[in-house]
């Protein structure tokens, strides 16, 4: 009993730093935020580089972006880390099992949003979900939306771009994943599984019953933090470095010129351009601040990123385990007309 009471105010001590180191980190977040523009701008006035040269603006730009998208996407990581305790693969699998197409592809693309899991983990999430008995349009319809219409994109647009264009993304995006796993699920191609998952049968793992205290989700918060940050920091300084760039040499007429909205061939051209990429939302979507920023059109900017995240080549590599090349072609046909129709639809409503 007195052990057990001793482990019970440890745990509850344990919260209590937690909580309170949260709060502290909170208030020094905002305030570091706040001075990061003019910090930058102090950095560069101490370089022999002109001011309002080309370079200049390159610069600040990069010192600018760099802490600012990084103390971003930690923030955003955290706190989805902390949600994500709440939906594991497992559980995740349960609430899908069963579920009919239509409701179940809604019900898919909206665990997508929560459930962001990578690219890597698309094979053991697929085999998973087949063995579970959920339809292969519903399990599309998660697949697309959780790496495109994840927490690190959205909390990113939304802070970079403005809550207008980061909700009409998530629109949009719900949409495309939720019908291209309809449309999938209505051709019937099972039969174009690899053999081995096909083959797979339900009910192969149990679900356990975790019950995680909070200092259990704040730690797993903070794994995620040095696990995914730890991972893409270079792709995000690589992206910053590429908007840098643009923002400082690449005239707004060139650009308005390729990625305008009057231009037909501008959104299917982006979307061949994304595909080949490597990337995810992280590291694209400075690229995507710098194009906006020089006046670029939001609906081909915005099929070049959903092509960059939902149709990379290393995605449709690692899919290729489980998939025949007859269904990844499927796949790609699906999500890229969906692309294109977004594309063209943002040009509309945003010209």
């Amino acid at each position: 009993m007195n052990t057990h009471a001793l482990s019970l105010k440890d745990m509850r001590k344990s919260q209590a730093i937690w909580f309170a180191g949260i709060a502290a980190a909170l208030v020094l977040w905002f305030a570091l935020y706040r001075q990061l523009l003019p910090s930058a701008q102090w950095l560069v006035a101490q370089t022999p580089i002109k001011p309002g040269s080309h370079l200049a603006s390159s610069v600040e730009f990069f010192f600018y972006d760099t802490p600012k998208v990084l103390m971003l996407l930690t923030l955003v990581v955290f706190a989805m880390g902390v949600v994500r305790t709440f939906f594991s693969p497992e559980h995740t699998r349960a609430l899908l099992a069963g579920k009919r197409e239509g409701l179940g592809n809604i019900a898919a693309a909206h665990l997508g949003i929560v459930t962001p899991f990578c690219s890597c983990s698309a094979v053991p999430l697929f085999v998973g979900f087949v063995s579970a008995g959920v339809p292969l349009g519903v399990t599309f319809s998660f697949l697309i939306a959780a790496p495109m219409v994840n927490e690190v994109a959205l909390g990113l647009l939304f802070a970079l771009v403005g809550w207008q264009v980061a909700l009409t993304y998530l629109a949009f995006g719900l949409g495309l994943a939720i019908v291209a796993g309809w449309v999938i699920g209505r051709l019937h191609l099972e039969g174009w599984l690899e053999p081995w998952v096909r083959e797979v049968r339900a009910g192969e793992t149990e679900l356990e019953d975790i019950h995680m205290s909070w200092v259990d989700r704040f730690e797993a918060g903070w794994d995620a933090v040095k696990e995914i940050v730890g991972k893409v920091w270079y792709w995000i300084i690589a992206g910053i470095a590429a908007g840098a760039f643009i923002h400082g040499y690449v005239p707004a007429e060139l650009l308005s010129h390729i990625m305008g909205a009057d231009r037909w061939w501008s959104v299917p051209a982006a979307i061949l351009l994304g595909i080949p990429m490597y990337s995810n939302a992280a590291g694209i979507i400075p690229v995507i601040e710098a194009l906006l920023g020089k006046g670029t059109a939001l609906g081909t900017v915005l099929a070049f990123m959903m092509s960059v995240i939902a149709l990379s080549f290393p995605e449709m590599i690692i899919l290729r385990k489980v998939l025949s090349l007859k269904l990844i072609a499927v796949f790609i046909a699906v999500v890229g007309c969906g692309i294109l129709a977004v594309g063209y639809l943002f040009n509309a409503l945003f010209s």
